[in-house]
């Protein structure tokens, strides 16, 4: 049983700093697949404060082939709990799937956080998250906080939440959309984004 949360370092995914529980494991994500896992990015996004709100995450397999991609919109929300949306769909997906082994992916590091410390969970997800805690200790889980420029499907997924305005929304095929963004994000090409 290994759960571990990482932080930032110079490449686009990052390096292991923080353990929690006995095992170590420090390696570099960079270009490494673990067999067996299942990658989990989530993004979200926000028009205004408080304003519009949807989130996307894709489910991806150990050489990165593609599982599953849901997109869901929040209505009128704050970008913060649109983070812990993001992530608490996700993991409540992947308790669905009955999947053992999970990688979560995410832009936010506060979300990173919130799994060792659960003060820096806002209150009315508090009993949401012990639950998703839960389950995550019942697995093989890792979460890594990831820059902006390797999360480009995530984000998509987040915008098409926009664009289709459905409570929650499962893609069982790749959105048309989303080729070429998947494409270069499973060979780890650089997507720059400009603000």
């Amino acid at each position: 049983m290994s759960f571990s949360v990482n932080s930032s370092s110079t490449s686009i995914y990052s390096t292991s700093i923080l353990i929690m529980k006995t095992s170590f494991n420090l390696f570099n994500y960079f270009k490494y697949n673990l067999p067996g896992w299942v990658k989990i990015n989530t993004d979200e996004t926000a028009r205004g404060y408080p304003g519009l709100v949807a989130c996307g995450s894709i489910f991806r397999g150990s050489i990165e082939e593609f599982i599953r991609v849901f997109s869901v919109f929040l209505d009128v929300q704050t970008a913060l709990v649109a983070e812990f949306y993001r992530v608490i769909y996700a993991l409540e997906e992947a308790q669905k799937l009955d999947l053992t082994n999970v990688w979560l992916k995410c832009d936010s590091a506060l979300v990173c956080v919130a799994f060792t410390v659960r003060t820096n969970v806002p209150w009315m997800f508090r009993n949401w998250w012990n639950t998703c805690l839960n389950y995550c200790w019942k697995i093989r889980f890792r979460v890594t906080h990831i820059f902006r420029e390797g999360n480009v499907c995530a984000d998509k997924l987040a915008n098409l939440g926009f664009i289709h305005r459905e409570s929650f929304h499962w893609y069982n095929r790749l959105p048309s959309s989303l080729f070429l963004k998947f494409f270069i994000n499973r060979y780890s090409l650089l997507m720059y984004r400009f603000c």
